[in-house]
């Protein structure tokens, strides 16, 4: 199997769900499961402890030529460790989160990031591996055989991104989110879909509905890699 084979692609923005299903669609399938997100919140979090600034791009690329990180592909193991130290929940800190974008729009770092990615998942020792972030089905994998874009309604997007943080303000998290969407979106579209890439709109299913719609699109998606072609 190519490398491009083992990669189920999924993009999609903020609040989209888009980590949720992918981690339970690899529980289901015994797949392996790459949070993209969590490698370039890794970065920033490492250039910040490095006392720099992700604004600086050349601060960036240093951090980045030394940047010891540890990344599990099993769904049920999600920590994340930069050398010795793990980074789980610090990169989930509204510091580090606020700093992602600064990271990401480095054009040199992004690819050096992204052939980790295709490193990892060409070794990984599953039948394929769930990859969700932003631009995995137009730039890291664009010959993957299923490519996905999970989206919904911005409001629904900030809804869910508010109740995964209990205590935090429903209007400044949804504020943080469009904001996060703006900027990356400079970067990569991934609130539209490229040729060849499906759908799943989930502004009215609930997780399980969106579950069955993603393996539906799987399941399609390898049987029409299955089907004899006739010349």
């Amino acid at each position: 199997m190519t490398e491009a084979r083992k990669f189920i692609a999924i993009d999609g923005p903020a609040g989209s769900g888009k980590s949720s299903v992918s981690k339970e669609i690899a529980r289901r399938r015994g797949y392996g499961y790459l949070d993209t997100g969590a490698a370039y919140r890794a970065l920033a979090w490492h250039v910040l402890e490095r006392g720099a600034d992700t604004a600086d791009a050349d601060a960036v690329r240093d951090a980045a030529s030394d940047f010891p990180l540890d990344l599990r592909l099993d769904p049920d193991d999600r920590r994340v460790l930069v050398g010795d130290v793990e980074v789980t929940d610090a990169i989930r800190d509204p510091r580090v989160s606020g700093a992602v974008s600064g990271v990401a729009r480095v054009p040199e770092v992004r690819a050096q990031v992204n052939e980790m990615f295709r490193r990892m998942v060409a070794e990984a020792d599953r039948p394929a591996v769930v990859v969700e972030g932003r631009d995995i089905t137009t730039v890291v994998a664009p010959d993957a055989p299923v490519r996905i874009l999970l989206t919904a309604a911005p409001e629904v997007r900030a809804a869910r991104r508010a109740g995964e943080l209990a205590g935090q303000d429903a209007a400044a998290v949804a504020e943080a989110l469009h904001k996060r969407d703006a900027s990356d979106s400079n970067v990569v579209d991934f609130l539209n879909a490229a040729p060849g890439v499906d759908v799943v709109d989930s502004t009215h299913l609930d997780f399980m509905q969106t579950i069955d719609a993603v393996l539906a699109v799987i399941q399609r998606r390898r049987d029409a890699e299955k089907e004899p072609t006739h010349g």
